[in-house]
């Protein structure tokens, strides 16, 4: 039994289903291109095995472990690890068989998709995941992961992936891509630049990450004028290391385009801590338009994913650290507070920043008429809690008649979840080819260019836009 339809999100009507399925056909077999996300480049500098089914599927992937989290179980029980080092289950299969009985709480979910899809496709799998089939899961997918040809290089190259890039603070010494570059392996694995950590005044350690960054460049980065060096420096050394992209995950999509002895002066207060709320935003959304501005020089594609109100649990926060399942969307405003970065630098045919959002409100209002008339804008494909097949028919129904196709990028994975990569490329694949072969049957779209339009989607809008 497949515990997959292949016909699975299609249309219904019989002639759009089959225009679906012959566009589908077209791209299913397409390389992958995963220009932004975050799985672990010591995966494939290392190539080891996975330690077990809990690791590789549940324990780091808070897609799931939120849901269950949801329906009431601890954290520590599906092995996440404590702050503190305190007491989590570790044992894999005790960790696999609570998942297994809660996997109905992810029915009609994306997860579900792409954890079936992973099951079916990646370990030849034809049953379903149950309380009652939890342990025979776990010695299958044991077992094939204590083989070579399901290891991280392995598997890379049967997803058929063009190129992946992860996403290392802008301090990190990016070691690991060193190891993937000295090994001779030709998978292209590259790093994108994230400098949060140092633009932040309140993220913990703003002022030791800034310090470190000095240390790192040779610039004092206790003046203004050396921590742009500094960054300018960070900058060159991941583009050394195949960098194409920096990535701002700010709060709001603020910008200011303040007088440099302003900013500089909201740089000293942010060292000293001594920053209010309003004034950190600030230096946030100031720091946005220096990095446009770097991006003119050194050709790095920007984008700026905010809207993530994140950390909602002060307890898990506190227990288990960031980026737990408690991050949620909140409103944002992209017209006002985009002005002043796109007044400064937005004209330049140079610069391409990539737009994405939590809100779906500001699809229609404030995205799709942005990206559909300044020069430099893109916009990111559904993202995050949108990353679904609603959410992703949702997006394109809201920007394509303003934006059109070619102000956005194709689709971005976002993951941490290896496994996942190719079933999600094939949701994003198939939702695609589905509206496109709306288009067709109601007139709004020559049969003959949908082909193109969908490998434009899939493969073309990312390779272009990401500089791939």
């Amino acid at each position: 039994m497949a515990l997959l339809d292949e016909d699975r999100l299609f249309p219904t009507d019989p002639r759009s289903r089959d225009l679906a399925r012959a566009l589908y056909d077209g791209v299913r077999d397409l390389p992958i291109l995963s220009p932004h996300g975050h799985t672990d480049p010591r995966w494939f500098a290392e190539d080891q095995p996975f330690p077990d089914p809990a690791q590789l599927f549940v324990t780091p992937d808070h897609y799931v472990f939120r849901m269950l989290c949801s329906q009431g179980v601890a954290l520590s029980d599906l092995g996440v690890p404590r702050v503190d080092g305190g007491p989590t289950e570790t044992d894999g299969r005790t960790i696999w068989r609570l998942f297994a009985r809660h996997y109905h709480l992810l029915r009609g979910t994306p997860s579900r998709l792409w954890l079936d899809h992973s099951f079916q496709h990646v370990f030849g799998i034809d049953r379903r995941l149950s309380e009652a089939t939890a342990d025979w899961y776990y010695d299958h997918i044991a077992d094939c992961l204590a083989r070579p040809d399901f290891r991280p290089r392995a598997l890379f190259e049967r997803f058929n992936i063009e190129a992946i890039a992860t996403t290392e603070a802008a301090t990190d010494d990016l070691r690991w891509h060193r190891m993937i570059a000295d090994s001779g392996w030709r998978g292209r694995v590259i790093t994108a630049y994230r400098p949060d950590g140092v633009i932040d005044p309140e993220m913990s350690g703003f002022a030791d990450n800034v310090a470190l960054m000095g240390q790192q460049t040779g610039f004092d980065t206790t003046t203004w004028a050396g921590y742009l060096d500094a960054h300018r420096a960070r900058r060159a050394f991941f583009i050394q290391h195949g960098a194409t992209s920096s990535d701002h995950g700010h709060a709001s999509a603020r910008t200011e385009d303040l007088p440099q002895a302003e900013a500089a002066a909201l740089f000293a207060k942010a060292l000293r801590g001594q920053c209010t709320a309003d004034e950190a935003d600030a230096f946030r959304g100031h720091m946005l338009t220096e990095m446009a501005r770097m991006s003119l020089e050194d050709g790095l594609v920007m984008q700026i994913h905010p809207g993530s109100r994140r950390n909602h649990s002060d307890d898990v926060l506190a227990m288990f650290g960031r980026d737990k399942g408690f991050d949620i969307p909140g409103r944002t405003d992209y017209v006002a507070a985009l002005r002043p970065l796109l007044n400064a630098v937005g004209m330049d045919p140079r610069l391409t920043v990539i737009l994405f959002t939590l809100d779906e409100t500001a699809y229609a209002r404030e995205l799709a008429p942005l990206a559909g008339v300044w020069p430099c804008l893109r916009l990111g494909p559904a993202w995050w809690f949108h990353d679904s097949p609603e959410g992703m028919r949702r997006f394109r129904e809201m920007t394509t008649e303003t934006a059109g196709f070619y102000n956005t990028v194709g689709f971005n994975d976002d993951t941490r979840a290896f496994c996942s990569i190719p079933a999600r490329h094939d949701v994003a694949r198939r939702v695609d080819c589905s509206y496109l072969a709306t288009l067709v049957a109601t007139g709004r779209l020559a049969e003959d260019e949908a082909p193109e339009v969908a490998r434009d989607l899939t493969h073309g809008l990312a390779k272009r836009a990401y500089k791939l």
